[in-house]
């Protein structure tokens, strides 16, 4: 197997055999930098939780060297901060019991130059996995490493045969809400379940947090907003939602770019605005 090549930090917190492992995956996300799997893809991690059949795994691409480091860890060098994001990574896989954590080690620039080595990865990790519920980060967000590992991921799912093809692929948000999706667009993903085990996901991350970027309270904060702002005359549907897009239409017309997806998006955003404004006399 490709990806247990020297440099991939791969755990099983049941010490299920590495093979088994993957093959009882029902829900996988794929990120870019640890932390992002929890705050993206809690629907799937609170859903598989106390599942007996239906199984989480994480992967996170990058080694997480580059982020913003609080004072007591910048004398570490970047081989010891990626090591100790690995850590802290392997516990949240601990504490929300997923099927398996895989991190892939690469770099950001050698993500953005688009490596092959990580595309063979993701493809490998497709096919030994084959979950029904995939969840990537979104095309439409601001962060450029996470845009280019959706980018790497949406090759690796275009080259697979059109059988293997999960039933849902959702491109959720982190760097910038999704809230302005039209409702044909958007995917509500319930949040609010399980709302401690929410916090402490996010709470282990101590070399974030503590560097000034509250992620744990962003994060939860968001998600209540989502569901007290998702519809203006009716109660909040839950404690917490997570807003996401559906990307299965980039696999069924593979055609598609993801520039033109996004295009398409956002016209019918500007449509839906202008048909909002011109209801009322002027």
């Amino acid at each position: 197997m490709n990806f247990l090549r020297a440099g991939v930090d791969w755990f099983v917190p049941d010490n299920e055999p590495s093979i088994q492992a993957l093959s009882r995956c029902t829900h996988l996300c794929i990120a870019a930098h640890q932390d992002d799997v929890e705050i993206l893809a809690y629907p799937g991690i609170a859903h598989c939780y106390e599942h007996s059949k239906e199984w989480f795994i994480g992967v996170v691409v990058t080694d997480g060297s580059g982020s913003i480091r609080e004072a007591q860890h910048q004398k570490l060098s970047a081989t010891e901060y990626s090591a100790l994001r690995r850590t802290e990574q392997r516990e949240a896989a601990i504490i929300g019991r997923y099927g398996a954590m895989i991190q892939l080690g690469f770099s950001s620039a050698e993500v953005k130059e688009h490596s092959e080595t990580l595309c063979r990865d993701l493809e490998e990790i497709f096919l030994l996995t084959q979950p029904h519920t995939i969840y990537l980060h979104s095309p439409a967000d601001r962060h450029h490493t996470h845009v280019a590992v959706f980018l790497r991921c949406l090759k690796a799912l275009r080259n697979l045969s059109t059988n293997m093809i999960p039933s849902q692929i959702y491109g959720c948000e982190v760097w910038g809400s999704l809230d302005w999706l039209p409702q044909r667009h958007r995917v509500t993903l319930n949040s609010g379940v399980r709302p401690a085990l929410a916090a402490q996901l996010l709470t282990v991350f101590s070399t974030q947090i503590a560097g000034g970027k509250r992620y744990d309270l962003g994060t939860l904060g968001r998600r209540q907003g989502n569901a007290t702002f998702s519809d203006p005359y009716a109660p909040d549907p839950s404690s917490g939602i997570t807003w996401a897009m559906n990307l299965l239409p980039l696999l069924q017309q593979p055609h598609i770019s993801p520039e033109n997806f996004l295009k398409e998006l956002v016209g019918d955003f500007s449509s839906e605005l202008q048909t909002h404004i011109r209801q009322f006399p002027q």
